[in-house]
C-alpha cells in the first residue's frame, strides 16, 4: 500500500498584512522530516522561478499582494508533496507624514515661525523627525524629535525646505516622509495701502484696503491718518479694509496703515491722500503767482490770512505730510508760507489747517523742471465762469510767439497772435486736461480743469414753476371763496322773490 504524500504549509512573517517597504518571510514546511527537499513557490497559481529553497524573501511594495502557496519535491527520488493552502498576502502603504507651517511658508527676518508634523493614521505612540535639503538637524537640537518644530527669530540661514517623518515601537515602524515645505524668509515685511480714489465728493462711500506682500495670512491690520490711529480692524488673512460711509469732510488727510502678527509689526505703508470735498466748498489757500504749473527755481507765496479764525497754517502732501518752517521747506511769517526757489520736491497737494483740525480746501502745486509750462486755475471753476489759459516759457527770446493749445490730445486753439487763449462761459464738458505748445518747443506737462456743475435750465425753470404755483394759491382760495359767496347771495335772493 502506497503512503500518501506529506502536504506542505505556508507561515508568513511578520503577518498576511504587511506595509510597503516591510521585509517579508515566507516559510514551507513540510512534515517528514528524514527527508530533503527542494522547493517550488507559487503565487496567484504561477510558479516564481526565484527560489528552491524552504524560505522565500523579499521587500514588499504594491506589486507583493497575492496569493502564495509552495510544494517540495525529494531530491532523491521524484515524490512530490501536496500543494499547500495559499496565504493571501496584502500590502499597505506606510502612514504618510505632512508638514504644515504657520505662518504658511512666507515668513519675515525676526519672526517665528512653527511647522507642525502630522501622520493621517490611527496609529499612535509616533516618534518625530525634521530634517531640512540643506543641513540634517542634529540630534540634541531643540525640538527636532517633537511634533511641532519651532524657530524662532528666523534669519536668511533658515530660509530651506523641510520635511519630517515618523517612528513607533510597534508595526508599523515607520511613516513615509512628508514632501517638502519650502520656507521662505524675506526681508522686514511692508504694508501697502490701495485707495481705489484719492478725491471724493462728501457722502460718497470709499474702502481703504491694506495688505502685506507675499500675501501671507494671519494679520491684523491697524489705520492711520495725519500720524493718528484711526481703528484697529480684529479680522485676520492677507488684506484687511476699513470702510467710510459716507464720507465726510472731516474724513480728508493722509492715510497710512500696518499689520502685526504676534509680535511683529510690519512698516507702515506709504501714505496717500484722501480728500473729501463738500458740497459747499469754502475758501482755499492764496496762490502767488496764481497757476497750477511753476518753473524749477522760481519762488511761491501761500497764504492761509483769508481764512475764518487763527491758528491756520498751511500743509502740504507730496513725499510726506509737512508743515510750513524754515528748517523744512518754506519760510513762515504767520500765516504765510515763503518758498524762495522751488524744487521739483515741493510738487504737491496744499491746504490750509487750523489747530482744531478743521482744513480748506486743496490746491494743487506742481514744479516742473522744463522750458514751458502752462498757467491755468489754481481752484476749480463754476459753470459760467472764464477760462483763461496762458503758455509760458522760460527765459523767452520774444514775448510774440504764438501757441496751441489742446484739451484731451485735441487741438482747441491755434492762436496767430500771442500765448494765450480764453473761453469765455465754461461748462462742464470743458472739464479735462489741457496742455499748450510753442512752434519747435517741447509741449508744456498737463494741468487739470475742474468745472463744479450748477444747476440746469430745467431745474430752475422747474424751480420757477414750482414758485409760480405756490405763489399763485392765495389769489386761487380767494377766487373760490369770493365765488362762492357770490352763489349763495345770488340763492338768497331768488328765494324772497
Amino acid at each position: 500500500m502506497e503512503l500518501a504524500s506529506p502536504k506542505a504549509e505556508v507561515t508568513v512573517t511578520p503577518s498576511d498584512h504587511v506595509f510597503s517597504g516591510e521585509t517579508v518571510t515566507l516559510r514551507c514546511a513540510i512534515e517528514d522530516s528524514g527527508v530533503d527537499w527542494t522547493y517550488s513557490w507559487y503565487k496567484n497559481g504561477s510558479v516564481l522561478p526565484i527560489s528552491i529553497e524552504r524560505v522565500y524573501e523579499f521587500i514588499s511594495d504594491e506589486s507583493a499582494a497575492g496569493k502564495y502557496s509552495c510544494r517540495g519535491q525529494k531530491t532523491r527520488d521524484s515524490g512530490i508533496s501536496e500543494i499547500s493552502d495559499f496565504v493571501t498576502l496584502t500590502v499597505s502603504d506606510l502612514p504618510r507624514a505632512s508638514v504644515t507651517a504657520d505662518p504658511d511658508r512666507v515668513v519675515f527676518t525676526g519672526e517665528t515661525i512653527s511647522l507642525k508634523c502630522a501622520i493621517e493614521s490611527h496609529y499612535r505612540d509616533w516618534r518625530f523627525h525634521w530634517s531640512k535639503y540643506s543641513s540634517a538637524f542634529t540630534a540634541d537640537e531643540e525640538n527636532t524629535s517633537a511634533e511641532t518644530l519651532t524657530i524662532k527669530s528666523v534669519s536668511e540661514s533658515d530660509q530651506d525646505k523641510y520635511w519630517c517623518w515618523g517612528e513607533r515601537e510597534s508595526r508599523p515602524k515607520t511613516s513615509q516622509k512628508s514632501k517638502a515645505v519650502s520656507v521662505k524668509v524675506e526681508d522686514r515685511a511692508q504694508a501697502v495701502l490701495k485707495i481705489s480714489q484719492n478725491w471724493l465728493a462728501e457722502g460718497d462711500s470709499l474702502t481703504l484696503v491694506c495688505a502685506v506682500r507675499s500675501s501671507s495670512r494671519g494679520w491684523t491690520f491697524s489705520w492711520f491718518r495725519d500720524d493718528h490711529e484711526l481703528l484697529s480692524d480684529s479680522s485676520r488673512g492677507a488684506e484687511g479694509s476699513y470702510t467710510l460711509s459716507p464720507t465726510a469732510v472731516k474724513h480728508s488727510g493722509v492715510y497710512a496703515c500696518r499689520a502685526e502678527r504676534g509680535a511683529y509689526y510690519t512698516e507702515y505703508s506709504y501714505t496717500q491722500l484722501l480728500w473729501v470735498t463738500p458740497k459747499q466748498p469754502g475758501a482755499s489757500p492764496t496762490i502767488s503767482p496764481s497757476r497750477s504749473q511753476h518753473f524749477l527755481s522760481d519762488s511761491l507765496f501761500l497764504s492761509c490770512e483769508d481764512q475764518r479764525g487763527s491758528g491756520w497754517r498751511l500743509r502740504r502732501y507730496g513725499e510726506r505730510l509737512e508743515v510750513c518752517s524754515s528748517s523744512h521747506w518754506g519760510t513762515e511769517t504767520g500765516s504765510t508760507c515763503k518758498i524762495s526757489s522751488l524744487k521739483t520736491s515741493d510738487t504737491g497737494v496744499y491746504w490750509c489747517q487750523s489747530e482744531s483740525g478743521e482744513k480748506s480746501q486743496p490746491v494743487n502745486i506742481t514744479v516742473h523742471d522744463v522750458d514751458v509750462i502752462l498757467a491755468s486755475s489754481v481752484y476749480p471753476l463754476n459753470e459760467g465762469d472764464p477760462l483763461n489759459l496762458q503758455c509760458l516759457q522760460r527765459n523767452a527770446n520774444s514775448s510774440n510767439l504764438s501757441a496751441v493749445f489742446y484739451k484731451d490730445r485735441s487741438l482747441i486753439h491755434n492762436q496767430t497772435t500771442n500765448d494765450k487763449m480764453t473761453i469765455p462761459s465754461v461748462s462742464k464738458s470743458h472739464e479735462g486736461f489741457y496742455y499748450c505748445k510753442f512752434p519747435e518747443r517741447q509741449q508744456s506737462p498737463k494741468s487739470w480743469v475742474s468745472v463744479t456743475e450748477s444747476e440746469t435750465e430745467y431745474q430752475i425753470s422747474v424751480l420757477k414753476m414750482i414758485s409760480s404755483v405756490f405763489a399763485a394759491i392765495p389769489y386761487l382760495l380767494l377766487s373760490i371763496i369770493l365765488g362762492v359767496k357770490c352763489h349763495r347771495a345770488n340763492g338768497k335772493t331768488s328765494i324772497s322773490h
